[in-house]
């Protein structure tokens, strides 16, 4: 194996983590900022990776991913916990919204700003300068994928979250029973998905809209 294809596992590695372990974080961090101490008591707040680590979705499934030549990565850590009645007491169905958008939201933010220093090192003169163009480029992609993959409305997704706490905000009840009544099949509905490349074509278009937009 070359120097760089194991540069390139390494910034995969790390830019996997940096936006999976931040999107979980976030969502314990905003909660925290309406009220919830939930997460701030277990330690959930820590950026220190391995009170994060799902062994399924943070090593297992990227791994499968790299390995057979994906054209992504994408996975998740273990979720931050949210005591979603404390937030809701404390700052309304606005702040449970903003709690479920919130590790979408850190997804954007990192990817764009990664995009915006990515010119800066499209010529490395070194392994380190490869190692950071490889890591840029890659959080790019991953934020982006993140963000896209959890912004769809199927349980237990972020975007499935956040339009709950909408048909609550806007009263409408019987568009929210029906929905949470899709929830015990939703992760049968993501992985159908996932495994039928049609559909996973079209729900995840929007990555290269985004990186169009926000790429030189």
């Amino acid at each position: 194996m070359s120097s760089i294809e194991i540069i390139k596992i390494i910034a995969s590695i790390i830019a996997l983590a940096v936006a999976i372990i931040g999107h979980e974080i976030m969502h314990g961090w905003v909660a925290y900022k309406y009220g919830d101490n939930t997460a701030k008591n277990q330690g959930r707040l820590s950026i220190n990776p391995i009170v994060h680590i799902d062994p399924v979705g943070t090593i297992l499934i990227p791994a499968i991913l790299y390995f057979t030549h994906a054209p992504f990565l994408f996975g998740w850590a273990k979720p931050v916990p949210v005591n979603m009645q404390t937030v809701i007491r404390k700052g309304g169905l606005n702040a449970a919204i903003a709690v479920a958008l919130a590790g979408i939201t850190y997804n954007l933010i990192l990817a764009a700003f990664f995009a915006t220093i990515l010119p800066l090192f499209t010529n490395p003169q070194s392994l380190t300068g490869a190692f950071v163009t490889l890591f840029l480029a890659q959080s790019i992609m991953i934020n982006v994928v993140l963000a896209v993959f959890n912004l769809w409305p199927i349980p237990p997704l972020d975007g499935s979250q956040a339009l709950l706490y909408l048909t609550q905000k806007f009263k409408w009840y019987k568009f929210g029973e029906i929905y949470e009544k899709i929830y015990p099949y939703g992760m049968f509905i993501l992985f159908a998905i996932l495994f039928i490349p049609q559909l996973s074509q079209i729900l995840f278009a929007p990555v290269g809209w985004i990186l169009d937009l926000i790429l030189p």
